[in-house]
């Protein structure tokens, strides 16, 4: 194996395919045991047949971990390097636009709308979902200049914004400067000022893992009460606004409709409020089975990341283009996502619960250079990944080339009427917990 330097990615980056890592991963219980993908609208999975190596015949798959998930994982691990410190002790910045909703809790405004009930904290570019084009970050102030991030009419809103509206792949400088994960991890501007007409920049890395060879459970539900509820204690009622609970034995402290106390559910049985046992089953109310996870053959985790996808962004700087910036500024998103996935990798495959996944080799990167060549079993821990970004980030922003960096977060305080938004639901949600609401 040999390690993948700087000097080998920047060429790579001018002329080259791809680099991709390909990596069979096993359930961390062993061979054979369940794994539980996520579940999609219906509470299905997303199943297929994939013609892959080896097999003669398509074969069942099951979508583990998402595309769209996996770009999720990636800014989550540069996100964890931010806030432990790793990326200061190396010397590493990255560029991030953070929404600070702190002010805002308990509150110091007089008017109650402005006081949080709980603490939202700081939303950032890396953990929002649409990066830096989300409605969080749009409907937020600049602190420095108190001007609105972005606004419908160009002439009200904060310099950022008016430099985004005129971003596109030739001219992404200004995204490079805020936000890079939006030119590496794609973005569709759709809820700016042109609505969906808005600059969309494509994924140049994307990242999936499917189970192969998979074959669908069943589970059994089922509850035993340590107290041992019968169902004759019941029946239960829905308690009447007087009462502190949400349910009451007392049809005398229950709502009435007619004259009729109202049973909890159809019956008032006291597992209706999550009291006494439920008998062991295999099938829902409706009648349909419980999901019960998937045993595979094993895993695979792909990642691509496409040279030709970044090779589509220019860079100017004062108005002129330079093949030099533009390869400097390519070499940098490059490094950023191959640090992003070794921190990811490094964190682990904990997917959700009961799928955890486990490497049965350490990651290596394959380097697809020209047609019919490829450079296999390059490492790259994720030190060495913090390095490579670092020199990469050193390269771009010296004096020969001059990209803009921005070392320190821009700090958005969020708009009234967003503060506002968050702190009614934020009571809904806390009136509608006592019932079991959604």
């Amino acid at each position: 194996m040999s390690k993948l330097t700087l000097a080998k990615l920047q060429e790579a980056v001018r002329g080259g395919a791809a680099i991709r890592s390909r990596v069979t991963l096993q359930p961390a219980g062993g061979e054979g045991t369940k794994v539980f993908p996520p579940t999609y609208a219906g509470a299905v999975y997303a199943t297929e047949k994939r013609r892959l190596p080896g097999y003669e015949q398509p074969v069942d798959c099951v979508l583990l971990d998402s595309v769209q998930s996996q770009a999720n994982r990636l800014e989550e691990a540069l996100q964890q390097a931010i806030d432990s410190g790793r990326f200061d002790k190396a010397g590493v910045s990255l560029p991030l636009v953070v929404v600070d909703f702190d002010p805002f809790f308990p509150g110091t405004d007089k008017d109650a709308t402005l006081r949080l009930v709980e603490p939202a904290g700081k939303v950032t570019s890396l953990q929002a979902p649409h990066r830096i084009v989300d409605a969080i970050l749009r409907d937020s102030v600049v602190e420095e200049d108190n001007k609105p991030f972005r606004t419908k009419a160009e002439k009200d809103e904060s310099e950022f914004g008016k430099e985004l509206r005129r971003v596109s792949a030739q001219n992404a400088t200004a995204l490079f400067k805020l936000c890079p994960t939006a030119l590496l991890l794609g973005m569709w501007d759709s809820t700016g000022p042109k609505g969906g007409l808005g600059v969309k920049f494509e994924r140049a890395m994307v990242s999936e893992i499917v189970g192969i060879d998979g074959v669908s459970g069943v589970r059994s539900s089922s509850r035993i009460d340590p107290l041992s509820i019968q169902l004759e204690a019941g029946p239960v009622y829905q308690a009447d606004d007087a009462q502190p609970a949400a349910w009451t034995l007392d049809p005398t402290k229950a709502k009435q409709e007619k004259g009729v106390p109202v049973k909890v559910g159809k019956e008032g049985k006291p597992s209706e409020v999550n009291h006494g046992n439920i008998k062991p089953d295999l099938k829902d109310k409706k009648g349909q089975p419980f999901h019960g996870g998937f045993t595979i053959t094993s895993a695979e985790q792909t990642v691509v990341l496409s040279f030709p996808a970044l090779r589509r962004l220019r860079f100017p700087l004062g108005g002129k283009l330079d093949p030099k910036v533009d390869d400097a500024a390519r070499t940098v998103l490059a490094a950023l996502g191959l640090c992003a996935a070794s921190l990811a990798a490094e964190a682990g495959l904990d997917l959700r619960s009961r799928c955890l996944l486990w490497p049965i080799a350490p990651l290596s990167w394959e380097l697809l250079g020209k047609p019919g060549q490829i450079e296999k079993d390059l490492t790259l821990e994720a030190d060495d990944a913090i390095q490579l970004l670092k020199a990469a980030i050193a390269d771009a922003t010296d004096e020969k080339i001059g990209l803009p960096w921005r070392t320190q977060p821009l700090r958005l305080i969020p708009s009234n009427d967003l503060v506002k938004l968050v702190v009614k639901s934020q009571q809904l949600a806390l009136a509608q917990g006592g019932e079991g609401g959604e």
